[in-house]
């Protein structure tokens, strides 16, 4: 994960934005970091490079995404709520400043808000049991189209395309 890279494919707006939480939330820049190189890399030694597509294996990687940053934050601030508002801010921030088609955009926010229910829900697990929940919960992933009523499948991952 190179970070100067990523950083230049955002508009100089999304960079102000992500100035403004990171001054706002400091001590959670590492952790995230941390968190998102480790997410990727679990994700593929997984799946392989097919999280990388919008199938399940792309489901599990968001909501792992969203745990593990709660979970290496929540180490730096044992406050639930303020870990939970960083997560959703940064990983919404993301997915606003990499755009997506309106469907995938949709599917990554719902599986981001699974990934931190999960961590409210299994906080005390450690990160091996929450991969086999995660798992699980892949394996039984919704798909969806642009006619899915999200209220439907409010607890459970979605993807868009089967994985290969």
């Amino acid at each position: 994960m190179n970070v100067l890279k990523t950083l230049k494919r955002i508009s100089l707006k999304s960079f102000w934005t992500l100035a403004k939480l990171c001054l706002r939330f400091p001590f959670f820049i590492f952790p995230t970091l941390s968190s998102t190189k480790q997410c990727m890399s679990t994700s593929t030694e997984i799946y392989g490079r097919l999280h990388y597509k919008n199938g399940p294996a792309n489901a599990f990687r968001h909501a792992f995404w969203n745990y593990l940053i709660a979970k290496k934050c929540f180490r730096w601030r044992n406050n639930m709520d303020v870990v939970l508002v960083w997560v959703e801010k940064i990983t919404n921030w993301h997915e606003n400043a990499f755009p997506n088609r309106e469907l995938a955009k949709k599917m990554d926010l719902h599986n981001n808000k699974i990934g931190r229910a999960i961590f409210q829900e299994h906080f005390s697990k450690l990160e091996s049991q929450v991969i086999d929940v995660l798992r699980e919960m892949t394996s039984n992933a919704i798909k969806i189209d642009v006619e899915t009523d999200f209220t439907l499948v409010k607890n459970q991952l979605v993807y868009i395309i089967e994985d290969e």
